[in-house]
């Protein structure tokens, strides 16, 4: 009965140690996607910022030169 019980202890904790390291690279896994999309969504995010910001720039330099043109 003790051999039994060893060669069943010991297939446990195999299959458990296995299921714990399939669940860590699974969750690995969804934790590097999230962070790539949510990277991606940032830098989107950021690019249309820049954009946004240099046009806006642009129309205060038009403006500017507009007023200083006028003003000769």
């Amino acid at each position: 009965m003790g051999y039994l019980l060893r060669v069943r202890l010991t297939s446990f904790f195999i299959g458990a140690a296995t299921a714990s390291l399939a669940g860590l690279f699974i969750l690995y896994k969804d934790y590097k996607f999230a962070h790539e999309s949510i990277s991606d969504q940032m830098k989107r995010l950021h690019d249309s910022l820049d954009k946004r910001i240099s046009s806006l720039e642009k129309l205060n330099e038009d403006e500017v030169s507009q007023r200083s043109e006028a003003t000769e």
